[in-house]
């Protein structure tokens, strides 16, 4: 119990930390649907766990029809996370979300197949910024404090520090240097080798 406190205490602070628009706890309490669904989320996750047939299942289609926002029962939401605006927003169970994440409305973490058992659903690590209406598919990792941009498609998994854009996504900066002629997710190794070379170049 106090540990689910002590997490409760981590999203408010999310909130101010992500929302400038944030003026009181009253309002933040009252008026913002991504804290509401990842509250009621962490409870409907707890009964998931105890395998408690349908009613954790009930208890997200509810969360959904009061928030605009659908995250499975079985999904991993860590600490200080926030969801901003959310409508539209869809989290799939095996999805897992690290700690301080920012998640805009529209987001879509989701599967690429339908194969039970398996890891179909996207994992972020901490700190993972991503835009709106971003669509993040498959069992790719977003490494950690990584950007996804605003309606961008990623099917691969993104490298740590990195800034992905476009459809399908593409990593235009590492660590925060841009990278030549947005090389391809898929080429991920001739990104690194890229910036090996960059780096060579400017301490020749």
């Amino acid at each position: 119990m106090f540990s689910f406190f002590k997490t409760f205490q981590e999203d408010i602070k999310a909130v101010f930390k992500n929302d400038p628009a944030a003026t009181g706890i009253i309002e933040v309490l009252l008026t913002y649907p991504g804290l509401h669904a990842i509250t009621f989320h962490r409870f409907v996750h707890f009964l998931w766990k105890l395998r408690i047939p349908v009613i954790p299942r009930f208890l997200s289609h509810i969360n959904r029809f009061l928030t605009g926002i659908e995250i499975h029962p079985g999904a991993k939401i860590g600490k200080g996370v926030f969801i901003d605006h959310g409508m539209g927003t869809v989290i799939g169970e095996t999805a897992e979300i690290g700690d301080y994440c920012v998640l805009f409305h529209q987001v879509t973490l989701g599967g690429r197949g339908n194969e039970k058992g398996k890891k179909r659903h996207p994992t972020l690590k901490n700190n993972v910024f991503v835009g709106a209406g971003a669509k993040i598919l498959g069992p790719v990792v977003v490494g950690e404090n990584s950007k996804i941009g605003a309606d961008s498609v990623v099917l691969d998994s993104i490298p740590p520090n990195a800034t992905a854009v476009g459809h399908p996504a593409v990593v235009i900066k590492i660590n925060g240097k841009k990278i030549g002629n947005y090389c391809k997710l898929r080429h991920r190794k001739s990104i690194e080798h890229k910036v090996v070379e960059e780096e060579n170049e400017e301490n020749s």
